[in-house]
């Protein structure tokens, strides 16, 4: 299959959106610490939106090279996780959430093309991302330097924050791999 690289952008044709069309642009100009780091993990979070839109579930769950599993709908799936084993498990201490997809990469394994298990994982991504930022409306600015309990370890609520960050950061980079592959589609 081959694919014709293009962009919706009209200014600026490398880019995904125009300035003016990207949704990001409104998380502009944080104040603070706290802000700076949520700024960072909402702008990743659309960017992940953005690079999934207009696909059907063939094509999210199309993989990326044999033998990885990766895909992106398997990256929905794990990023549905990671949210709701930090934010969940770990800073709001809900011992028993438990794991959406089963253990191991089944967050991966399971991403299927069928349009039920592309919604749920959409809706799993969206009600983890809810609590998170629910529980991120009640952090004070000052509590970067509490902690959480992780495995019997005190982890610093500021490096959960830069570790998501990360982990977004790292996984929108596979989302713009995965994407170009199936449409040709490229840009910020």
């Amino acid at each position: 299959m081959t694919t014709e690289r293009w962009s919706q952008a009209t200014v600026y044709p490398d880019m995904w959106a125009d300035p003016e069309e990207d949704p990001r642009e409104a998380l502009s100009d944080p104040v603070g610490e706290k802000e700076t780091l949520w700024n960072y993990l909402r702008h990743y979070r659309l960017t992940l939106e953005m690079k999934c839109q207009g696909l059907d579930a063939e094509q999210m769950a199309r993989r990326s090279v044999p033998p990885s599993t990766m895909s992106l709908l398997g990256l929905v799936r794990h990023l549905a996780q990671v949210e709701r084993g930090w934010f969940r498990e770990v800073l709001s201490g809900q011992d028993d959430a438990g794991d959406l997809y089963g253990s191991g990469d089944a967050d991966f394994d399971g991403a299927v093309a069928d349009p039920a298990v592309v919604e749920e994982a959409w809706a799993n991504w969206r009600d983890e991302v809810h609590h998170a930022d629910a529980w991120m409306e009640t952090l004070p600015e000052d509590g970067l330097g509490a902690t959480a309990t992780r495995r019997g370890d005190e982890i610093p609520v500021r490096d959960v924050l830069v570790h998501m960050v990360e982990e977004y950061a790292r996984h929108v980079g596979h989302a713009d791999l995965l994407r170009e592959c199936i449409d040709g589609r490229v840009g910020q």
